[in-house]
């Protein structure tokens, strides 16, 4: 669909999840700016959107909500987009020979929806299979967060935790599925709140029918404590 100025078709595309690149779009002047000069900058702006909309910021109860927003939109739901608190994922020897497949499974993934800045909420699977090294579970989880928290659509976040790990782990045996609830389905338009997305990301042995088949299983084992 093209954009040429339509608003109709920019309100259509708002409701599909179009073909993208699976880098996240960002400009070239992106991080000419400080954090604080964003927070200064989106601060004026969303006091603007709070006036528009006839809200009284001197009530004790609003007065600060532009400054909680911007701080907020710099430093944490949006915070995957400064590439200083990309995780520092340290890999170590597979001095243990461990060779089948390993799954972190159930990650707690909290995301933005880039057409409507609405929550993505759900759960990410993630695995890989060692080809000499390994990298601490906890960083996996650490990938999963740092890409969730800027403007998301799933397909995207799921190819990006793939490609990441993939790099980190120099392998192509890397696997990913997430299902989340999309706020923007979910409390407005159709407002279905029975619906998830589901997306999944396959590389390496994961292609194969069996390697896939055993991940599939291992997610779906109902793990409790």
């Amino acid at each position: 669909m093209k954009i040429d100025g339509d608003f109709n078709d920019i309100d259509a595309i708002g409701d599909d999840h179009i073909g993208s690149p699976s880098d996240t779009p960002m400009r070239s002047d992106a991080f000419e700016l400080s954090n604080q000069e964003k927070v200064d900058i989106i601060k004026d702006d969303v006091k603007h959107i709070m006036e528009t909309l006839g809200l009284d910021l001197d009530d004790d109860s609003l007065k600060g909500t532009p400054n909680r927003v911007a701080k907020m939109f710099v430093n944490e739901i949006f915070g995957g987009l400064d590439p200083d608190k990309k995780p520092n994922a340290s890999t170590f020897a597979n001095k243990y020979k461990y060779g089948e497949m390993l799954v972190e499974k159930n990650i707690t993934l909290y995301s933005t929806c880039e057409h409507h800045l609405l929550p993505i909420v759900g759960k990410a699977h993630v695995a890989y299979i060692s080809n000499g090294t390994v990298v601490g579970l906890s960083k996996m989880n650490r990938i999963v967060d740092y890409f969730a928290k800027r403007p998301q659509v799933q397909e995207r976040l799921t190819i990006q935790i793939v490609k990441e790990l993939q790099s980190v782990l120099n392998t192509e045996d890397v696997a990913c599925v997430i299902d989340a609830k999309h706020l923007c389905v979910n409390s407005r338009g159709i407002r279905d709140i029975e619906s998830s997305t589901v997306t999944s990301e396959f590389g390496g042995k994961f292609k194969e029918k069996e390697t896939r088949r055993e991940f599939l299983d291992y997610i779906q084992l109902d793990t409790q404590f």
